[in-house]
């Protein structure tokens, strides 16, 4: 993939330069003003966008947030987004009123050597995520006229294949972002030779979200914690009851067939925080994972196994987490996924964690970001990676064509 470095060697003073960044970031609207719960997307996107500013650049930043059913929807506007850009730059951005329209046009030709334009959110556009390439095409032209050149730094979109992420790149010269690059050499190195012990944590609500990515390690891994409400799927798959936890019936044979193959290296829990009720004030308690009461569903790993999964993660030299180990965003089912965040950080190599809910539980919980190796931005991408799956937004970027097809 043509570099960031390389695009801007080559000159970019006085260009426009559409630049793809991943900035779906969580907002709480209970208060009214949508506020940022965690800008931790937006941090990430800094570093590409100053070095472009810095060159010169005239920068178009086109981003999605959240999933519109119905084109605009105001409650996702990129607005809450475009003042925390701004604040972190250090200068105005401007947002545009549309997409890809006359306001978005108007504004892209009024930059000025250094300027930042923030375009609405893309996905207001429905040829934004259609399947018919030709409407995603005709987007992507829209696109592709307000630059000159497009750089790609949504590793957490790159899975998908969306107007702004694949078809514009067909029609510009087109470079990756210095994220994208960190997130593929820290991947790269998990799925080529990774320093042993490798150990894998996963969590999450369902274990049929993670079933292809467990195939793919089982080979490879040494060992596989599994926690969060997965988990209780693979209880099940033992012959346990589970009471109310979250269970995936249509999983369980499944499971069962992979603990058959590699149960050696498949760690469960041993105790699970059970409760009656998903609420703040739970009466909480901590069972045999053997032993959950019918009445009762499991919301967290137990103090034993955040024990006894720390034991496994002492010698490991690779560790990637995926996944909360419970549901931390209430508080008494988030001492689980703390005691996991601790062990991983501790680990004595590379940490790697792998996005998603995982990223947002480090940051939810006060955590040290600086103590892990890697905090990628994309969780969907990165399982996807893992698995060995062609990821369009990096297979385009790989074509080193430069020259617009528009």
């Amino acid at each position: 993939m043509r570099s960031l470095s390389d695009l801007i060697s080559a000159g970019v003073q006085g260009t426009r330069v559409l630049v793809r960044a991943d900035l779906n970031v969580p907002l709480d609207t209970s208060t009214g003003d949508p506020i940022i719960t965690d800008d931790g997307r937006i941090v990430a996107s800094v570093p590409t966008l100053r070095k472009l500013i810095d060159a010169g650049a005239r920068v178009i930043v086109v981003a999605h947030l959240g999933r519109p059913e119905n084109g605009p929807d105001r409650s996702l506007s990129l607005a809450p987004v475009a003042i925390r850009l701004a604040e972190l730059l250090g200068q105005a951005v401007r947002l545009s009123t549309d997409v890809a329209g006359p306001d978005s046009s108007a504004q892209a030709n009024a930059l000025t050597d250094g300027d930042v334009l923030l375009l609405e959110n893309v996905r207001f556009e429905a040829a934004e995520t259609s399947k018919n390439p030709e409407l995603r095409g005709v987007f992507a032209d829209q696109l592709a006229g307000l630059a000159q050149a497009y750089v790609d730094d949504a590793f957490g979109a790159v899975h998908r294949r969306h107007a702004s992420v694949y078809d514009v790149a067909l029609r510009l010269p087109h470079a990756a972002g210095d994220l994208i690059h960190a997130e593929v050499e820290v991947l790269d190195r998990l799925t080529g030779e990774p320093a042993r012990p490798y150990v894998v944590v996963l969590g999450g609500s369902k274990v049929s979200d993670k079933l292809p990515v467990i195939q793919a390690l089982l080979p490879t891994v040494d060992r596989l914690l599994v926690g969060g409400g997965m988990c209780f799927t693979f209880l099940a798959a033992q012959g346990h009851d589970v009471g109310g936890s979250l269970l995936e019936e249509d999983q369980v044979e499944a499971c069962r067939e992979l603990l058959e193959q590699a149960g050696d290296r498949i760690v469960l829990p041993v105790d699970i925080v059970v409760a009656e009720a998903l609420v703040a004030d739970a009466r909480l308690q901590v069972v045999a994972a053997q032993r959950i009461p019918s009445d009762r569903k499991g919301l967290d790993i137990g103090p034993h196994t955040v024990a006894a999964f720390t034991d496994h993660l002492k010698d490991a030299k690779t560790v990637f987490w995926n996944g909360p180990m419970g549901v931390f965003e209430l508080a008494p089912f988030a001492a689980g996924t703390r005691g996991i965040a601790a062990a991983v950080a501790a680990v004595d190599g590379l940490s790697v964690v792998g996005g998603g809910d995982s990223a947002a539980a480090v940051r939810q919980l006060g955590l040290d970001e600086s103590a892990y190796s890697h905090i990628s931005t994309g969780g969907g991408a990165s399982l996807e990676y893992l698995e060995g799956k062609q990821l369009p937004g990096l297979a385009v970027l790989e074509n080193a064509a430069t020259e617009s097809t528009t």
